[in-house]
């Protein structure tokens, strides 16, 4: 395992330093230019398709030229595509477009809708709109504009916090934008869908400093501050009363304290929600798919980096490396060396029991494909490569990436042959270009803009596959294909040909939201004078000592992943990286930033050894868990014996042998 600490200088290397031009030996400079050419006429074919037979109705159906509401039925494709008009250099249609949802778009509406669609899609749309359209320094500020998107995004997420209101704090999957949730809905969520939500809406804290901050009341670390921090609001808010220990919003400048970091409600939340599930990982560090969010139990077990878990551990990344907060960084850290040990299958990925580390799906689905190009993030670049050409393998034997493909018949996975547009593959390809510059990657990108024109183009858009073996249209076109997919693919080719774009040329440095969103990496964004943490960890109040509260109150202490929560400090030093902790006079999980700590304890939760049990080093008695591979490693048209040459060729697959155990991620 590579050093992880290593992620951050190799990443702002990437992007701050400009590379070599290099444009590949199958592709022509002039093919390159050509190609650019072509994708940005793709774009336009979708959204002039969309804007002349579906605006302002959601989503294009782009065989019969109609439109049709599928999230909210607030313009979902015209908001999702706003970026990239100003990534084009269209002045005239982003800056109308702008103006349009100002003064139509209303978000007071008898809808439900999906916390996580709705954050990535319009909540990132508009931001990343907005942080264009105020600022000269883009080239694409809209003199007439007056913050209209951003009022808009504040009211819409205002519309999603009730869904946080959870004892977890992990957030229901819908909120009724006018009603709050509802009593029926459902208390299960995915691990992606309570765990992508963190840029958004921490970026949305940062623009609006909106003084309102979320006390969770637990009674975790300090049960009376919470009380008298109650007492005080009901004292000055008449006919705001509010009791403990529910969650609840509060005004700090009503509630006498002001020894809190002024992080907004909206960072918190979501960053509780993180908490929430990253403290509910097994002892592998392994998160499952599925979980109830009231009592915290895991209703699917499978752990993977595909389908309802990937972007949480994109956002963990990407939101230290936007806001700079460690905390997200120790918890990726950790999330990714527990990833690259147990689901590795070297060049696949497979999912297994979270708890136990068993196969449970050999198989490749679409969404992991976003995973090389996170992995070019954090610096770890020979996997990614290698998984990139298992994964567009499977490409170049379709036409597309099937939803499923199953690694141990080599076969399209039954119930999952369809490919929605995806854009997760293009993505990883941009990414190991920028990186690497190897010419292969053109040549990906050259047989991927083939497969969508001839396969996927229909007379006012571009269409789902609905069967990747037959190349069966399906009457839809998500809003995502022109957030990311045609956005990654213009990039790729434009990067080639000499980059003269906001993303590459602009005045910031630029992160992508899972929705292809651009989140500028502005001193507004991304310089805080202190991290959010858990309330109380700067007080600096005469009750307040650095001494545990009375450990004998078993009522206050809540049972959590079969641990017990600790309401004192622990001022015993443990190493970062140790999975077996030193005894302390106080057992269980520590939570909150206090006196004494190491890093790990303060990020994440740490499992300590019980009091009772004397302390030993377990190291040599762990039992690895190792995960066979499959026989084989790129998927070609016509399967060989024949291994994968240097060049990059994908036409042979490789055999791999089986991974000689590894040692546990927590000892490295």
């Amino acid at each position: 395992m590579k050093d992880l600490n290593l992620v951050p200088t190799f990443l702002w290397c990437l992007l701050l330093f400009p590379l070599h031009k290099a444009v590949a030996n199958g592709v022509t400079p002039e093919e390159t230019k050509q190609l650019r050419d072509e994708v940005r006429e793709m774009f336009y074919h979708a959204f002039d398709g969309y804007m002349e037979h579906a605006f302002p109705l959601d989503e294009l159906r782009p065989l019969t030229c109609e439109g049709e509401d599928t999230l909210g039925g607030y313009a979902l494709t015209l908001i999702d595509s706003l970026d990239t008009l100003a990534l084009l250099g269209d002045r005239e249609r982003f800056t109308a477009s702008v103006e349009w949802i100002g003064k139509n778009l209303r978000f007071d509406i008898n809808k439900t809708v999906s916390i996580f669609e709705t954050t990535i899609r319009v909540l990132g749309g508009l931001l990343s709109a907005h942080l264009i359209a105020s600022d000269y320094a883009t080239g694409m500020r809209i003199p007439s504009y007056d913050n209209e998107l951003l009022n808009l995004a504040e009211d819409l997420a205002r519309r999603l916090l009730p869904a946080f209101d959870t004892p977890t704090g992990i957030p229901f999957g819908s909120v009724n934008l006018q009603y709050g949730v509802d009593e029926h809905e459902s208390k299960i969520t995915s691990t992606a869908g309570g765990g992508t939500l963190t840029l958004e809406f921490g970026v949305l804290s940062r623009l609006t400093n909106d003084p309102t901050l979320l006390l969770l009341m637990e009674p975790l670390v300090y049960p009376d501050l919470q009380r008298q921090l109650i007492e005080n609001f009901n004292a000055n808010s008449p006919g705001s009363k509010i009791s403990f220990p529910l969650a609840v919003r509060i005004d700090v400048r009503r509630s006498g304290c002001h020894c809190f970091t002024p992080c907004t409600i909206f960072e918190q939340v979501t960053k509780n929600a993180v908490r929430g599930l990253w403290a509910r990982r097994s002892k592998l560090n392994l998160v499952g798919a599925h979980i109830n969010v009231f009592t915290g139990e895991w209703t699917q077990k499978d752990a993977g980096i595909g389908t309802s878990i990937d972007s949480f551990y994109e956002y963990l990344l990407k939101a230290y490396l936007l806001f700079g907060d460690e905390e997200y960084l120790y918890i990726f850290q950790e999330a990714y060396s527990a990833a690259m040990h147990y689901l590795y299958n070297d060049p696949w990925y497979v999912e297994v029991n979270m708890d136990s580390a068993a196969i449970v799906w050999p198989l490749f689905n679409s969404l992991q494909a976003f995973w090389p190009g996170l992995q070019v993030l954090a610096g770890d670049i020979d996997p990614a490569i290698r998984t990139h050409t298992a994964f567009f393998s499977v490409w170049k034997r379709y036409g597309f990436t099937p939803e499923g493909f199953n690694l141990a018949t080599l076969s399209v996975q039954h119930g999952q042959k369809s490919y929605p547009l995806r854009p997760e593959l293009i993505e990883s390809t941009y990414w190991l270009y920028k990186a690497t510059r190897n010419p292969r990657y053109l040549d990906a990108g050259r047989d991927i803009v083939a497969s969508l024109q001839y396969g996927a183009r229909c007379p006012c858009g571009y269409c789902h596959i609905s069967d990747v073996e037959f190349h069966k249209r399906e009457d839809h076109m998500e809003s995502f294909f022109l957030a990311e997919t045609v956005k990654y693919l213009w990039l790729l080719f434009d990067l080639a040909v000499g980059p003269d774009n906001l993303v590459e040329n602009g005045p910031y440095k630029y992160i992508f939201s899972t929705e292809g969103h651009l989140l500028p990496a502005t001193p507004q964004i991304s310089l805080l004078q202190e991290h959010c943490s858990y309330f109380g960890a700067y007080c600096n109040r005469d009750s307040l000592k650095e001494e545990p509260y009375a450990s004998d109150k078993s009522a206050d202490s809540q049972e959590t992943n079969g641990s017990r929560v600790s309401e004192g400090w622990v001022r015993t030093r443990f190493p970062l990286d140790s999975s077996s902790f030193k005894a302390s006079p106080v057992s269980g999980l520590i939570k909150g930033l206090c006196p004494g700590l190491t890093h790990a304890q303060k990020y994440g939760i740490s499992y300590l050894a019980s009091v009772d049990t004397p302390h030993e080093d377990n190291s040599a008695k762990q039992k690895d868990i190792v995960v066979k591979s499959q026989a084989i490693v790129v998927v070609s048209d016509q399967i060989s014996n024949q291994s994968l040459s240097g060049d990059g060729n994908d036409n042979n697959v490789k055999e791999s042998t089986e991974r000689e155990p590894e040692s546990d991620p927590s000892q490295s």
